[in-house]
């Protein structure tokens, strides 16, 4: 693919996680399988912090919020406080992750409880964030141009600091200016990268956003944002009319500054 020019106007890069600086099969086949294989231990050995609470109360909060919206539950309550069978409330909090991951769910309770279980694999050394070659080169040479450089995940912005400071670059985290997660919006609500902008300090078409996903892209286009969709091994594919109409590259290295050269 040629080289895609980032235009003039932009002060700041927007990048998506997975698919764009992380290959997808670190999460498929890495982080969530860590999630499943510990979650119960997590939830017993935490059970009683503050931390913890917070978390299953997130989870409780969600729950109704789906039971409002008539979305499919597996259970129909979460809730430390009703129940004196410790075991079948660890159960029933199970339940809801296990079928939130299979639904694929980006719900901010779920992202939150998975950032604080990944913590402990990471600062241990059990994991580290994987991120592809041209990336971390590339931040570089966009911030020695003057660009400020953002990330956008539904993944918490605690699981995100922890991919990128326990990265098998080590701790890349002071290439970036922010983070943001689901707390700001949804990625395939237009609305949320107007906030972003506004979060910033700039207009919308200042910030070229860098995703694989074409929903994200869209709602990010119907902002006002600039869009480069990221083409990586194992990405969902594009469709005919995708591919012509988006910008695309397969590498951080094709894109370049208008007037840079």
């Amino acid at each position: 693919m040629a080289t895609v020019l980032i235009p003039a106007c932009t002060t700041a890069l927007l990048l998506d996680i997975e698919g764009t600086t992380t290959p997808i099969t670190f999460v498929k086949d890495i982080l969530f399988p860590y999630i499943r294989e510990h979650l119960e231990d997590y939830l017993s050995t935490h059970w009683e912090e503050d931390e913890c609470k917070q978390d299953v109360h997130l989870l409780k909060k969600q729950i109704e919020e789906d039971m409002k919206q008539h979305r499919a539950c597996p259970v129909h309550a979460v809730d430390q406080t009703v129940h004196t069978d410790e075991e079948k409330a660890i159960r029933e909090v199970m339940d809801n992750v296990l079928w939130q991951m299979a639904a694929d769910r980006k719900s901010t309770a779920l992202k939150q409880l998975q950032g604080h279980i990944w913590r402990s694999a990471y600062t241990s050394g059990r994991i580290k964030g994987e991120i592809y070659q041209d990336v971390i080169p590339s931040i570089k040479i966009w911030r020695g141009q003057g660009l400020k450089v953002y990330i956008y995940s539904s993944g918490s912005v605690e699981a995100q600091k922890l991919l990128f400071g326990y990265s098998v670059e080590g701790d890349v985290l002071d290439l970036f200016d922010g983070h943001f997660d689901t707390t700001i919006g949804a990625k395939i609500d237009g609305k949320s990268y107007e906030r972003i902008a506004e979060r910033i300090g700039c207009q919308p078409q200042e910030i070229t956003f860098l995703t694989d996903v074409a929903r994200e892209a869209k709602a990010a286009e119907d902002a006002g944002v600039n869009v480069v969709v990221v083409v990586r091994p194992g990405n969902l594919e594009l469709t005919d009319e995708e591919r012509a109409h988006y910008n695309l590259i397969t590498s951080f290295s094709q894109l370049e500054l208008t007037g840079s050269a």
